[in-house]
């Protein structure tokens, strides 16, 4: 049996969503965009976060978002332009992705991620464990 790799999906998934470049998202920042962290909170706490994004586990993103779910947060209602990023890139492409074929429209994700976010100066912040 053959099965896709991880590369393969992340590049399937890049061609289908916006893949906005560390500086298309400092000129998307708005009072209506959400600049979401989807890494684990293990690396929150060992490397910090962008001030000002929020955290969303990457399990429970569909969930969240969901207004159907139990676990929906209003605080990221589907009306919000949503901007994703993980370490480098590639689980916020499949994220993404999977948001998109939710139907959500206002969906985007870092090309590079955490990492490229950092290069380009955007302000880290510490995340203190709870």
């Amino acid at each position: 049996m053959k099965i896709k790799s991880h590369k393969q999906l992340v590049e399937e998934a890049s061609l289908e969503i916006i893949n906005l470049t560390p500086e298309d998202v400092k000129s998307k920042l708005d009072d209506n965009t959400i600049l979401i962290d989807i890494r684990d909170i293990r690396e929150l706490w060992r490397e910090g976060t962008i001030e000002n994004s929020k955290h969303i586990p990457r399990g429970m993103l569909e969930f969240w978002l969901d207004p159907s779910s139990h676990y929906y947060k209003e605080e990221f209602s589907v009306e919000k332009r949503k901007i994703l990023f993980c370490a480098q890139g590639m689980r916020s492409a499949l994220a993404t992705k999977t948001l998109k074929d939710m139907g959500f429209t206002n969906v985007a994700h870092v090309k590079g991620g955490f990492e490229a976010l950092k290069k380009s100066n955007f302000k880290i912040v510490e995340v203190k464990k709870k």
